[in-house]
């Protein structure tokens, strides 16, 4: 399934309304089940890496860097913790990895109905990729308000334990220590800590994601037709692409979604990651982005940007692939 082709209504033409509405639905929980499995399948492909982008963004500034770079980080985490070390506290990720990738899906749909529903684009006809661009960041910026409290909780795990004020390195919090932590000190609002930073990087990360994905999804239709001289095939019959090339398209959404919004996403992670106290506030985004980078310039906004983007290739690869071809069998079926 390529979204840019996908072209029919949500449901199929009907004169009972009520089929219709059924259709709809059966749509949107597929999204949502596809999305989850994809997610998951995406979380445990690109974690350990996750985990070493966090520890290297959360470096506090008053301190000498504790890592020389993604390799050094990774070789420490190794060395102190091994490889379950590396995927501490996947479970809070791999709920927000099934709840990201469902709700990206699904509000992309109704992202599209939206714009069909205003009159803004014919639902008979391919939506232009402008369009597509524009559902994606009509995602994301609803998904960042689920995203937001789940990565605070991901984030304070994954940061390594260091020595407190009596000199003892404590163990490692759980999720559900962080949550009544966060909820005690700063109540409710204070798992929305760095919504600002996921509303950026997810509205254009989602934009970029959708729309590079279709992009590169077209250019390879139009190279095949090229090189099969089968340019007569209309937009709507084209055949699916083979598996190398889905494969291109969904690392390429990754690596886009990824590395055009990072510094949003280093101020966010800082934010989540600072000391949680009775009564102190976090700095805001603003103080936070202009902090960092009187200290550390565009570089320290990019901190672990590469291996953030080496990980998403494939994970994204794997999100789309699996994504398709679970709406791609179950339509047939």
């Amino acid at each position: 399934m390529s979204l840019a082709t996908e072209t029919t209504p949500l449901s199929s033409p009907s004169p009972i309304g009520e089929m219709k509405g059924k259709e709809a639905v059966m749509e949107a929980l597929e999204d949502i089940t596809f999305g989850s499995i994809a997610g998951i399948a995406g979380k445990y492909i690109e974690y350990p890496f996750d985990t070493v982008k966090v520890r290297l963004q959360s470096q506090p500034d008053h301190l000498p860097l504790r890592y020389r770079g993604p390799v050094d980080c990774f070789k420490q985490g190794l060395r102190s913790d091994g490889i379950i070390g590396l995927y501490r506290g996947i479970s809070a990720p791999l709920v927000g990895a099934a709840l990201e990738t469902s709700s990206l899906f699904f509000w992309e749909r109704v992202g599209r109905e939206v714009a069909f529903s205003a009159g803004l684009y014919n639902r008979e006809k391919p939506l232009p990729l402008s369009a597509l661009f524009l559902t994606g960041a009509f995602a994301g910026a609803f998904t960042s308000l689920v995203l937001t409290p789940v990565e605070l909780v991901k984030c304070r795990i994954q940061v390594p334990a260091t020595a407190s004020t009596d000199g003892m390195v404590h163990k490692a919090p759980t999720p559900l220590s962080v949550i009544r932590e966060v909820f005690r000190h700063h109540g409710l609002r204070g798992f929305w800590n760095g919504q600002m930073g996921t509303l950026i990087r997810e509205t254009g990360g989602s934009a970029a994601w959708f729309g590079s994905k279709e992009t590169v999804t077209l250019l390879f239709h139009k190279w095949n037709a090229k090189s099969s001289q089968n340019s007569a095939a209309s937009s709507t019959e084209l055949l699916p692409l083979p598996l190398w090339q889905q494969a291109i398209a969904g690392a390429t959404a990754g690596m886009s979604y990824n590395f055009l919004f990072y510094p949003a996403d280093t101020v966010k992670s800082r934010m989540q990651t600072s000391s949680v106290t009775p009564g102190s506030l976090s700095p805001s985004f603003s103080q936070e982005a202009a902090t960092l980078w009187k200290q550390y310039g565009l570089k320290g906004l990019y901190r672990g940007c590469g291996m953030t983007v080496a990980r998403s290739a494939p994970s994204s690869a794997f999100i789309f692939i699996i994504f398709d071809a679970l709406k791609g069998y179950f339509h047939i079926s």
